[in-house]
């Protein structure tokens, strides 16, 4: 039988500190309503203090390790997914195996903006899929407070902090990692980014009084791929393995937009009952929004659920996965 790598644990982490509408419109321009019609969002999780985003990809782990009675020396591979490595190296998968005790694992980070978890997800299976490693553990975590910048109204609303992370083990029974459509399109740079601190761009007080070390986003560009990218790539995916929107348990859809959710899950078929939604309270968590999902919405889960994950990211990066869960 073929192996596959069958997801077998789900864990978490978001900060305490909540940032609320009603706060952010003493920082910017804004009001609850406008932020609430056009993203959804309600609220978003800020990590505060000297700490990284390995922090939040280690308390993700731990949370992961305990749920599942792993213990961290048994860990092969762990993959992060982020965009806001603690510095450009080492990478934050290195430091947060040096957190959790995984002392005989080895690690890397992937940078595919949103997308990353999807990326981490089917890159990470396919370790699995050879039959070298036993237990993989991919990792989606970003600190997206420390990319943001609090004048600019057209982005702060839109993120939070937070990581979760998934186990992978091998299977051969017919569930895990099913299928994955992965997608990018160099041409999106213009339009989401981060201009300076890479080798381009180097720090200087120049990039620094130009605010060049922030998130910069062409809100409407972005939404419009958004939309037709992520819903054409689940539609792909449902096609090529012959799903219809009544074989579906769960779409798992990224957290960037709540508009942008509703127009994948229309194209797909699934009606709102179907499709796991937490924007509300966390934001764009980036990398964190898929495996936060999953962790919020673990209960419901059932063995043998058919879930599609889609995702759309900066550079463009996008994605789709076909998921049969194994638990």
């Amino acid at each position: 039988m073929a192996i596959k790598a069958a997801i077998k644990g789900v864990g978490g982490y978001v900060p305490d500190y909540v940032l609320t509408n009603a706060e952010l419109e003493k920082m910017v321009d804004t009001n609850n309503e406008w932020i609430l019609e056009r993203t959804g969002i309600s609220e978003r999780r800020i990590l505060k203090g000297d700490k990284g985003t390995s922090y939040l990809g280690a308390r993700a782990v731990e949370n992961l390790l305990e749920k599942t009675n792993t213990k961290a020396e048994d860990i092969d591979l762990i993959i992060c997914a982020t965009v806001t490595a603690d510095m450009h190296f080492p990478a934050a998968a290195n430091m947060i195996a040096h957190q959790v005790g995984a002392k005989n694992a080895f690690s890397y980070d992937i940078n595919a903006a949103c997308s990353g978890f999807v990326y981490a997800l089917s890159t990470g299976s396919q370790f699995i899929e050879t039959g070298r490693y036993k237990k993989v553990v991919i990792v989606g975590a970003d600190k997206m407070s420390s990319i943001v910048d609090y004048t600019d109204r057209t982005t702060c609303v839109l993120f939070g902090d937070g990581a979760g992370a998934v186990l992978l083990e091998p299977t051969e029974a017919e569930e895990g990692v099913m299928d994955f459509v992965l997608k990018t399109d160099g041409a999106g740079e213009p339009h989401l980014h981060m201009k300076a601190g890479g080798s381009l761009l180097p720090p200087s007080h120049q990039t620094i009084d130009d605010k060049l070390h922030y998130i910069y986003q062409e809100g409407m560009h972005v939404f419009k791929h958004a939309v037709v990218s992520m819903a054409d790539v689940s539609a792909e995916i449902m096609e090529r393995n012959n799903l219809g929107s009544d074989d579906i348990a769960y779409l798992v859809p990224h957290q960037a937009n709540k508009r942008i959710i509703d127009a994948t899950a229309n194209r797909m078929g699934v009606g709102e009952e179907k499709v796991m939604m937490n924007i509300h309270k966390y934001g764009n968590t980036t990398a964190a929004t898929i495996p936060l999902c999953l962790m919020d919405y673990e209960n419901k889960l059932k063995k043998g659920d058919n879930l599609v994950f889609a995702a759309f990211g900066g550079g463009f990066t996008w994605g789709a996965a076909y998921i049969k869960w194994a638990y």
